[in-house]
Parts: C-alpha cells; sequence; structure tokens
C-alpha cells in the first residue's frame, strides 16, 4: 500500500493505527504497542515498510517473540508478514520485536516490560479486561465500555517515551531465505502437499495428517503439537 508506506515513512501513527484496525479487527493497547515499537526498529534501522523489491527479496525481516496483538500491529507497520516470509515467530512470550537488514545481518531488538506499562492503565480497566476478555463474561454495556477504554489507551501507547522501551543494537545468525519446495499428492486424500510434509508408507506418499504423523499448530498460547499416531519415514 503505497498510502501507508508513506504514512509509515512519517510517522504517523493515528493515521496507522485505522488500517492496524482493518486488518486486526479492533483496536487496543498492544495492536497500538506493535505499531509504536514498529516505528522505532524502523527509526533506529533508517529502514522503510517493505515495498515491491524489499518484500519479494525478504530484505528485511521481523522477528517477533509473541503471537498476540502486538503481532499484527508489526505487520501492518514494517510490511513484514507470515506470508511474504520476512515474519518469524519465536515462541518465546515476550512482547518483543527484532528487526534486522539481510544484508548485514545487523539489526535492533525493541522490547517492552508490561510492568512499567500498568500506570498507563486507568484502574477499572485491568478488572473490566478479566471479566470481558480473560473470563469471556460482561455485559454488551461493560464490552462497550471496555472498547473505549482500550482505544483511548492504544492512543496512548502510539505515543509511549522511548525511556520506556529496552533497545538494543544486535547482530543475529544468517536465516535462508524461503525455499521452493515441489509438490507432492498424497495418495489417500489426494491432496498435494508439501514435499517435506509427505513421508512414505509401504512406498505410498501420505501427508502428514493420513500418515497420523505429528505437526505443530500456532493457536492462542503458542506452538503445539498436533496428531501424531502413524509411522512414517
Amino acid at each position: 500500500m503505497l498510502i501507508l508506506n508513506k504514512l509509515v515513512e512519517e510517522n504517523k501513527a493515528e493515521e496507522i493505527l485505522e488500517y492496524a484496525r482493518e486488518f486486526h479487527g479492533h483496536v487496543c493497547p498492544y495492536v497500538a504497542l506493535g505499531i509504536r515499537t514498529s516505528l522505532i526498529a524502523m527509526n533506529e534501522l533508517s529502514v522503510g515498510r517493505l515495498d515491491y523489491s524489499a518484500s519479494v527479496n525478504e530484505s528485511i525481516l521481523a522477528i517477533v517473540e509473541i503471537n498476540s496483538c502486538f503481532t499484527d500491529g508489526v505487520q501492518v507497520t514494517t510490511g513484514c508478514t507470515l506470508g511474504n516470509n520476512s515474519l518469524i515467530y519465536m515462541d518465546l512470550g515476550k512482547t518483543a520485536l527484532t528487526l534486522v537488514k539481510r544484508s548485514t545481518w545487523e539489526g535492533v531488538r525493541v522490547y517492552i516490560d508490561a510492568e512499567k506499562l500498568e500506570k498507563y492503565y486507568p484502574p477499572e480497566a485491568r478488572e473490566l479486561f478479566n471479566k470481558v476478555i480473560k473470563e469471556r463474561k460482561g455485559s454488551p454495556e461493560e464490552r462497550e465500555y471496555l472498547k473505549e477504554l482500550w482505544e483511548d489507551i492504544a492512543r496512548t501507547m502510539l505515543y509511549l517515551p522511548r525511556e520506556e522501551f529496552k533497545i538494543e543494537q544486535v547482530k543475529i545468525p544468517p536465516i535462508e531465505q524461503a525455499p521452493i519446495f515441489e509438490s507432492i499428492r498424497c495418495s489417500e486424500c489426494g491432496e498435494l502437499a508439501m514435499s517435506r510434509r509427505i513421508v512414505y508408507i509401504n512406498e505410498e506418499p501420505l501427508c502428514y495428517k493420513c500418515a497420523g504423523k505429528e505437526y505443530h499448530a500456532v493457536i492462542g498460547r503458542g506452538i503445539v503439537k498436533i496428531g501424531g499416531s502413524g509411522n512414517g519415514t
């Protein structure tokens, strides 16, 4: 998006937040934190949002350490996404972003400590969050009030002082670009699957699901193992 690229270049955080609303589905503090953290990292690294060439070449990598609303703010702002292979997810459960130049493997890691953010939340926000989101309870009126609170807090997060963040210059080991694998048709379900996700049983190709082989999925709690009843090789 050329308009979004320009907004990022001009550090127009509130306008970026509106794009994040469409992408994420709602506005909340951690979506805004993803935007603020990304802008800090991009300014530190002197890079812009990924354009056509940069995304095809995966020239900038965003490494996130948590699968939360924060990560959607990062994707919208940096242009590094799971689908263009410029977003890497590390299942560490920390609100942190490392932005890296593939050309030098030099980058910047920006971390924010949730305890330092408590002072930015009104007293009733935590209790209301626990009731409406964590416990999946709350009246329609309480849900609407939380929405209003979350939007107000989100806009505060967009302008957090740099001093609230831990900012480190880093150098990481090289990470391969996304390889292209051939697809092989599963002999049971008839669907094509990446060759690295095919096993052979009695010389017949089977996808992981049909083979009953264990595989991984990213759900709310992070990376989990699923399946695992087969004996493929």
